[in-house]
């Protein structure tokens, strides 16, 4: 009797541990308008399978396999999502194709190390930001929520001299960006309709004397805050325009998404000219296997932390040493990652 009131209490707690675990990952396995405290909860899908765990060990106590079962499912769905086979399979795919016997006969490369921040209403630390770029061989910097202050800031640290080339439309609040660079630049458009000014550049690069051009797009969604969640797939939707063009692809900034919300998802879907079979968008965070390397909140909120901030490349620019660094005086993180540019693309 007593063993069996002992496999009931192991069963309840068991219980108790996975109802929140599935009631979320119900909201993120179906595509849906979901409202804005689900699209929220969505975002931190990756700390699931810590729950996920203690609810299989916990069953396992109950000797129920019966109770067993549905755990280790529950589990071993939170692990797909955390390391999706098809991101891990192209991974590899793109690791044998460096090391392969024709890989000296690819067309030539051009490396270029990024930089991405959103700087926290300009309130972001200048002579951090300029360290990193110095420090790190930035040679591509994409800042959100530029200020007028902190461009001036920028300036007085020598960040041109660094990145000489620069388009930047610096507001006060949200709403400022900038692009510095070491390569030239030139405007392309901009995407009409969304929340923030998103704006998309040519850079002009060069690969063992071949050209190579690079379309980025310095990306500020919405974020999904109260009332806001449809703006927010707005500005998503809005992105699949710029994602789905030929060529060498850039998106680089704050997305105000996670790879766990389908709106998200759907933009990686978007091939060149969306067209079938052509490849799927690439986040170099979770081709990095980085998914618990947040990067928001930065600034000591009491939160596990997401993912929110990224690098997007186009499928046949490979990307390399992606890092997370923190910068004083935001709550968001910079990002970096070190990017192969095909010749030709």
């Amino acid at each position: 009797m007593t063993g069996r009131r002992a496999g009931r209490r192991w069963l309840l707690s068991a219980a108790l541990v996975a109802a929140p675990v599935a009631v979320l990952s119900f909201f993120r396995a179906i595509p849906a308008p979901w409202p804005t405290t689900v699209v929220q909860l969505v975002a931190f899908t990756p700390w699931l399978v810590f729950p996920a765990a203690a609810a299989l060990l916990l069953a396992l106590q109950s000797r129920r396999w019966w109770a067993v079962l549905p755990a280790a499912v529950l589990l071993a769905g939170q692990l797909v999502w955390l390391f999706p086979p098809d991101v891990l399979l192209e991974r590899h795919a793109g690791q044998l194709q460096g090391r392969g016997p024709d890989a000296s006969a690819a067309a030539p490369a051009a490396e270029l190390k990024v930089m991405s921040l959103n700087a926290g209403v300009g309130r972001a630390d200048a002579a951090a930001i300029v360290r990193l770029v110095r420090d790190n061989g930035v040679a591509l910097l994409a800042v959100q929520e530029l200020s007028p202050a902190l461009e001036r800031r920028l300036d007085a640290e020598g960040l041109g001299g660094l990145l000489p080339h620069r388009i930047s439309n610096p507001r006060n609040g949200a709403g400022g960006s900038g692009v510095y660079s070491a390569r030239p630049l030139a405007p392309m458009d901009s995407v009409h309709g969304s929340a923030f000014h998103i704006s998309t550049l040519r850079l002009s690069l060069d690969a063992g004397g071949r050209p190579v051009a690079l379309a980025v797009t310095n990306v500020h969604t919405q974020a999904p805050v109260e009332g806001q969640a449809p703006r927010w797939r707005s500005d998503l939707a809005l992105l699949g325009s710029v994602a789905a063009r030929p060529g060498n692809v850039l998106l680089l900034g704050d997305f105000n998404a996670t790879f766990d919300h389908a709106e998200f998802r759907q933009l990686l879907a978007a091939g060149p000219d969306g067209a079938a079979g052509a490849g799927r968008l690439v986040d170099a965070g979770v081709a990095a296997l980085a998914r618990f390397v947040p990067t928001w909140p930065k600034d000591g909120q009491w939160l596990p932390g997401v993912v929110i901030d990224h690098v997007v490349t186009s499928p046949h620019v490979r990307s390399s040493g992606y890092s997370v660094q923190a910068v004083a005086g935001t709550d968001h993180a910079a990002v970096l990652a070190t990017l192969s540019v095909p010749a030709g693309g």
